[in-house]
């Protein structure tokens, strides 16, 4: 059984993901952003253009409540390890709060600010702020009871620290339950990470299938993470391979401009003995979007070491400690590899 100290990284990274990449326009229950420009902007991606965009319609008018938040996440976002960037962002948060404090979009933007500051924040502090963040996503809920990305990131919270912050799982139940009928896709990701949680993995799997995604970039961004998930269950360890091969597969067919897919399918056919088709995976991965979240560069570096090229090992391993996004234990690993290469 894990520790709470074991899980509690766990818990920083899972309840960030669906607003670190926004949600689509075609969806009222995910959207964020009721105006169309901000709403395709942080959709995408382009936070600096989203930055622009908001200090241009508050400049027009001091009282767009959706453009104050818009100038959160836009701060947040371009560049989240610019410590400088997120306190003007958290600034404008409490700003957007304190003008607007029934407008749920604020409370997202102000939820989504903090998470990032989470991430560089040492353990004790970041547990610290579990409350606040909770209390953002019951705040946007609600102001907002359709929001798919407030009741989604509620209930992993509730199931991820069950007993902490008034957290439990037939809390997150109840979330499900609520919009079971009205929102059966939000219902059925909830259901996603409970099973997941508990280790019912057949049961995680069943409720991935059932997922009718579409094209909503939040719900595809929960499936994806979910999927990667109960991928890494059968790869470890050499558990099942096959099925993880079958999970990684079924992403790169439904998502195939993702790197998620390409990247995890690599790892099987490393972990298989085929470095040459590996190597041939993660360099497709790498040119793929969210190619960022992964140790690409890391894994990569790894099977060409294997297959005793160390020229071209060095050259990856260099690659990912000069990425700015790569996490911390990852680069000390890499840093270790390339200490071994001489």
């Amino acid at each position: 059984m894990k520790t709470p100290l074991t899980r509690r990284p766990h818990l920083i990274t899972v309840v960030l993901a669906a607003l670190a990449l926004g949600s689509t326009v075609c969806s009222a229950q995910a959207a964020v952003f009721k105006d169309a420009q901000f709403e395709s902007l942080h959709e995408s991606g382009k936070f600096l253009e989203l930055e622009q965009q908001a200090q241009a319609r508050l400049k027009a008018n001091p009282a767009d409540a959706e453009a104050s938040a818009a100038l959160v996440l836009g701060l947040s976002l371009a560049d989240p390890a610019d410590a400088k960037r997120l306190e003007a962002g958290a600034q404008q948060a409490r700003l957007c709060i304190e003008q607007h404090a029934n407008v749920a979009v604020c409370h997202l933007a102000a939820a989504q600010n903090l998470g990032q500051q989470m991430l560089n924040m040492g353990m004790a502090k970041a547990m610290s702020s579990v409350g606040s963040l909770k209390d953002a996503w019951i705040r946007a809920l609600e102001l907002e009871p359709t929001s798919f990305t407030a009741r989604v990131q509620l209930a992993k919270l509730y199931v991820t620290l069950p007993g902490l912050m008034g957290g439990s799982t037939s809390r997150a139940r109840e979330l499900e339950a609520a919009v079971r009928s009205s929102q059966p896709e939000t219902a059925r990701i909830i259901r996603v990470h409970i099973a997941a949680e508990a280790k019912k993995w057949a049961e995680m799997e069943a409720e991935l299938l059932a997922l009718k995604p579409g094209k909503d970039a939040a719900m595809l961004e929960e499936v994806r993470e979910a999927t990667m998930q109960l991928a890494l269950v059968y790869l470890k360890d050499g558990k099942d391979l096959a099925k993880a091969k079958g999970l990684y597969e079924s992403l790169q067919r439904e998502q195939p401009g993702r790197a998620a897919g390409f990247y995890g399918a690599a790892r099987v056919l490393a972990a298989q003995g085929r470095p040459d088709e590996a190597i041939r995976l993660f360099e497709r991965a790498r040119t793929l979007a969210g190619a960022d979240d992964y140790p690409i560069d890391q894994r990569l570096g790894d099977t060409l070491l294997a297959r005793g090229d160390k020229a071209q090992a060095r050259a990856a391993y260099e690659r990912f400690i000069a990425n700015k996004r790569a996490k911390p234990a990852n680069v000390e690993e890499v840093r270790k590899s390339l200490a071994k290469l001489g």
